[in-house]
């Protein structure tokens, strides 16, 4: 079937980010992957191309798009060629929308331009030590001082990718006390400068896979933020959060099902070079029947991902349909890597194979963003159960 959800322009960019790809990153991958990060000085190359700036308005430097299309194309050509952009990924889908939603004019200014040009990375820090999805239940505390020029910041956060490259963070947390009806209540959200006195990185996690990109615990102990830098309205973070939720969980379904893309064209490529028997392992009725299987799964994952893309772009995605997305894309590809890996026999447990590396960078997609077991419960509620 022919795809609809990409036009000429999408496809232009697919090309020059596939030979950007080719060129910069694909030589020193290996590099990044025994460090556990992508150099910083990266991330200004990826602002030199652009990316930071398709969805950031033309008056504060970027392309004006209002689209998630071009971050597909994203998706799919770092996946295609077994390769992450490291944390850089949190600075567009996660960052960008919070900014663009509750930034006032003076905020826009201050933060959009240096946004764009990677001279100011952003993370966003929601998870908190013991909480998990949990997040009406964060700890973290943000008191006004006594002459309501800045808050005092306390406590600590943990899994926050891109957390040890970030210039800026949006931190979640608690401006009043949760109510004995809500205790979603007093989440407040601020744009907190990792420079300040009082701001600390803590552990930069050992993961299972998305090994290039920088994740980290933070500490904050009487970090005074500016009331200036508040995003939005005081007490009113938990509903931003879930305004967003659906966009984030989208970019985990695309990536999931294009992940699971590029696992099957790994697995073509290495069953007709390799010879088991004298024979192709291509050859055996086995292997083209699991490949044929998994490309069926990749097709029905591709519509759906594509499906949802066309309703985040058109306004129209609902928490719902984002969560089915993510539970169907995301399940997909842990079933196709897998069967993938297993056709490259003891080959595929080898993190010199693409493969390898994707079956754990993959694992996650069922954990972040909200668990499949969260997915199931949003889409149980919205069937009336």
């Amino acid at each position: 079937m022919r795809r609809t959800v990409f036009n000429e322009d999408h496809e232009a960019f697919r090309e020059t980010l596939r030979a950007f790809i080719e060129a910069e990153v694909v030589p020193v991958y290996d590099e990044w992957f025994a460090a556990g990060q992508a150099p910083r000085d990266f991330y200004y190359k990826l602002g030199e191309l652009g990316i930071f700036g398709i969805n950031v308005p033309e008056e504060f430097g970027g392309a004006g798009m209002d689209s998630h299309k071009f971050e597909a194309v994203l998706y799919e050509e770092t996946a295609r060629a077994g390769v992450q952009f490291g944390g850089s990924g949190v600075h567009v889908l996660l960052a960008l929308p919070y900014i663009k939603m509750l930034a006032t004019d003076e905020q826009k200014k201050r933060f959009l331009p240096k946004f764009v040009t990677g001279e100011e990375m952003w993370a966003i820090a929601m998870t908190e030590p013991g909480t998990g999805s949990d997040l009406a239940g964060m700890k973290t505390t943000a008191k006004l001082s006594e002459d309501g020029t800045y808050y005092v910041l306390n406590g600590a956060k943990t899994f926050i990718t891109g957390g040890v490259h970030a210039d800026k963070v949006i931190v979640c947390a608690r401006t009043s006390a949760p109510t004995a009806e809500d205790r979603r209540h007093g989440i407040s959200l601020f744009a907190v400068d990792t420079k300040s006195e009082g701001y600390s990185i803590g552990r930069k996690l050992d993961k299972l896979g998305l090994r290039t990109s920088d994740t980290a615990e933070l500490a904050f102990v009487d970090v005074k933020v500016p009331v200036e830098d508040l995003l939005g309205e005081e007490n009113k973070g938990f509903y931003y959060l879930g305004h967003n939720l659906a966009s984030e969980r989208w970019g985990i379904a695309f990536g999931a099902y294009a992940q699971a893309k590029a696992a099957v064209r790994f697995a073509k490529q290495y069953v007709q070079e390799r010879t088991v028997f004298g024979k192709p392992v291509a050859h055996f009725q086995n292997t083209k029947f699991e490949l044929a299987a998994c490309q069926a799964e990749v097709d029905a994952a591709e519509a759906v991902a594509d499906r949802a893309t066309e309703a985040l772009d058109a306004g129209e995605l609902t928490p719902a349909e984002a969560a089915s997305a993510k539970l169907f894309c995301t399940e997909v590809a842990h079933r196709v890597i897998d069967r993938c890996l297993q056709l490259h026999g003891g080959y595929g447990y080898m993190n010199e194979y693409p493969i390898a590396r994707l079956y754990a960078d993959n694992r996650v997609n069922r954990i972040y963003g909200g668990t499949s077991e969260i997915m199931k419960t949003i889409i149980a509620k919205d069937m009336g159960l």
